[in-house]
């Protein structure tokens, strides 16, 4: 990499003030995806009240936005690597800001449904723009922990999310919970114009018409030096970016990440939906189930600050492994706390722990493992593909529930998917040390 190489000075200079700046813009973006899972289930009784529905009908509109996401993680993800960061970014706020304000005018299962799906389009294309973006605005000494940061954004944001949506659903209706998120959404609009440029990283590969002009102008707004003249080109034959992370340097990656997220989900998923409904069955208060849930979320939040943390002292791959393992323990035994509401409180947070930082973990090990020109698409594919794993848990643990299995051997059984994404990992190959992060095969 020549000294001219604007990458080498995003990764060898200290962060700047601005580029700080932007990861905590990351972290809010982020706690859009934690705001809008919550605020779905706290509305959800008085929607199906107000419109008689069925649990079933209920169920698949819970899930409506999740579909949204798998679909927007996946496409949107090439759009970002093909058009820019910032664009994406803005242009998806714009349609989540859409989805949540339509949602306020459903007069139906089948409106809010279809909003539910675009508000999630929104968020899959934030999400796998978000985390190309904060990989290439941090150096590479702050890399893992600046994402670790940024995931931290999801539980903080379902954490506050759920206390906020339970008082004002109490005094304003369902409908408040969407202008909130609306509102939320839209000021993040012009903090992403004026405050986020156009990475270095992506124009410096891409070549976009006066790259170096823009380059040099993105520079200036992170505070750092210019550059007089670009790096060589890379002289690599280009491939669409969807299918490039199926090609044979990096068909092995794609797999074995997006395989661990998807295991990983599927037993994070399993509480974060079913924990207001386990613990009012095990007779507390609907209210308690709320608490519950909400301190696994600050719970998840301290999990991602301190692997962050770790990861200065533990390689990135043993340390997500490792985690994995706790997490699998801290499922498996959740049922045994069932009788005692603190216990079981205690249990959720260090549930929230591991698999929160879990995801920090693997959100951190997509960064490593794409190249610039395809990190969005591999990170949207990775959560795209992930989300399906968030539909079919809750759907895999009312299937047992329906067929009386306890709730000590549903923890036992759904821990295994956590289990089996630290077995996956520890077959991926992934090179943390580069200056920057690069692909295998290249």
């Amino acid at each position: 990499m020549s000294a001219t190489d604007p990458r080498h000075i995003i990764d060898q200079s200290k962060m700047t003030a601005a580029q700080i700046a932007v990861v905590v813009i990351t972290v809010f973006l982020n706690a859009m995806d934690g705001f809008d899972v919550l605020s779905i289930a706290f509305a959800s009784p008085l929607v199906a009240k107000e419109w008689n529905i069925s649990p079933l009908e209920l169920g698949n509109l819970l899930g409506m936005e999740l579909y949204g996401m798998a679909i927007g993680s996946i496409v949107l993800g090439g759009v970002a690597d093909k058009i820019g960061r910032r664009p994406t970014l803005l242009g998806c706020l714009l349609v989540m800001t859409l989805g949540m304000l339509g949602a306020t005018t459903a007069t139906g299962a089948l409106q809010l449904s279809i909003w539910r799906v675009l508000t999630g389009l929104g968020i899959g294309g934030v999400l796998s723009a978000t985390n190309a973006t904060v990989a290439e605005f941090s150096n590479a000494k702050h890399r893992a922990i600046c994402i670790a940061i940024m995931v931290i954004g999801y539980p903080l944001g379902g954490g506050f999310g759920g206390l906020f949506a339970s008082s004002l659903i109490a005094t304003n209706g369902w409908h408040a919970v969407f202008y909130l998120g609306a509102a939320a959404t839209g000021i993040l609009i012009p903090t992403v114009y004026f405050l986020v440029p156009e990475s270095v990283h992506w124009m410096t590969r891409q070549r976009p018409a006066n790259a170096l002009e823009r380059i040099n102008h993105s520079l200036r707004k992170l505070g750092h030096p210019t550059v007089f003249a670009m790096p060589p080109a890379d002289t690599q034959p280009r491939k669409a970016s969807l299918a490039e992370i199926f090609s044979p340097g990096l068909i092995g990656t794609t797999l074995l990440v997006a395989g661990a997220y998807f295991l990983h989900i599927l037993t994070f998923y399993f509480l974060l939906k079913w924990t207001p409904k386990l613990v009012t069955d095990l007779g507390f208060a609907p209210s308690q189930g709320g608490w519950v849930l909400t301190m696994a979320n600050f719970g998840g939040a301290a999990g991602g600050a301190i692997f962050g943390i770790l990861t200065a002292r533990i390689g990135l791959k043993p340390l997500t492994i490792g985690i994995l393992l706790f997490n699998t323990i801290s499922v498996a035994v959740f049922g045994h706390f069932a009788t005692d509401f603190n216990l079981l409180t205690t249990a959720s947070i260090v549930v929230g722990f591991f698999g929160n930082a879990a995801i920090s973990g693997l959100y951190s090990i997509a960064a490593y493992a794409f190249p610039t020109h395809v990190r969005a698409t591999g990170t949207g594919f990775v959560i795209g593909f992930g989300r399906f794993g968030s539909i079919a848990s809750p759907a895999m643990v009312g299937y047992l529930f329906q067929n009386n299995t306890s709730l000590s051997t549903v923890c036992v059984l759904m821990c295994i998917g956590s289990l089996l994404a630290a077995l996956v990992l520890m077959f991926l190959q992934l090179n943390t040390n580069a200056q920057r992060p690069v692909p295998a095969g290249h």
